[in-house]
Order: structure tokens, then sequence, then C-alpha cells
């Protein structure tokens, strides 16, 4: 596995993490519909385009299998696709991105307790909670700092 930050965000490359974003999501988050994961799926490639730092995991395959964003020192975002869960990515990224972007906060759906606990487990705690998630939707966060 290879971890890469990423400088030619190109369209293929987006192609990918999307398909990576949707395998992630339909795993995990199992409190959105099938609707709710296709609207917002409208609006991951373009945070894929925007987030300031942006950082892949491939396979042996040189495909990304993985990726995370993170804005200043928050991590924004972490998918791992559901084949690859489990096999310890999630944390090699996370790792990166403490050490190397000095990560230290991020959001997360309440109703993942799942990434909660990978995040717990990773030294993380929660600190604040809100009723909705930052597009006004009613999906409660659950905001992190790591413990010092």
């Amino acid at each position: 596995m290879i971890i890469i930050d990423v400088k030619d965000r190109t369209e293929p490359l987006i192609g990918h993490l999307l398909n990576v974003w949707e395998n992630s999501v339909k795993a995990t988050h199992l409190f959105l519909s099938e609707a709710e994961i296709e609207n917002i799926k409208k609006y991951v490639p373009q945070a894929i385009r925007e987030i300031p730092c942006l950082i892949t995991v491939e396979n042996k395959n040189q495909i990304p299998v993985g990726f995370m964003g993170i804005a200043g020192q928050h991590l924004e975002m972490l998918f791992i696709s559901n084949e690859e869960r489990g096999k310890g990515l999630g944390r090699k990224l996370l790792q990166y991105g403490i050490e190397k972007y000095s990560v230290d906060s991020l959001a997360v759906n309440e109703q993942n307790p799942l990434a909660k606990g990978f995040y717990e487990h990773m030294g993380f705690e929660v600190y604040e909670r809100a009723e909705c998630d930052e597009q006004g939707n009613p999906y409660p966060l659950l905001y992190m700092k790591l413990k010092k």
C-alpha cells in the first residue's frame, strides 16, 4: 500500500475516488437512504477538487482504495473502500495526516458508531455535538479533538 499526496487531480482519479466514496458510504452510513446518497454524491467531486490537501492510499495495482481530505489541521473526509476496511488503511492514513499535517480535529456522524469508535481508538475525543450536519440535514455531528 502506498500513500500519495495528490498534486494533479485528474478526472479519472476523481472518478476512482467517487467510487471509493460511494462504496464506503453504502457500507458505513446505514442511516442514509439510497436517494440521500445519490443526492450527496453530486457534491463529492467538487469537494475532492477543492479540499486543500488530498491524500490517497493505493493498492499494489496502483488503484486508489482510500482517501482523506484535510483543511488546515482539520480532517474533512476519510473514506476506505468497503473491501479494504479492517486492514489498517484508515489508521495509516490518519497517522500520516497527524504526523505530516498536524491533524487534530474532525467531525463524525453520530449515526456512524464504527467511525466514532475508530477515531476514539486513534486518540480523539468528543468535545461538542450538533443536531444537524453542516448542510442543515438532520444528521447529528460529533466534533472531536485529538487528546494532548
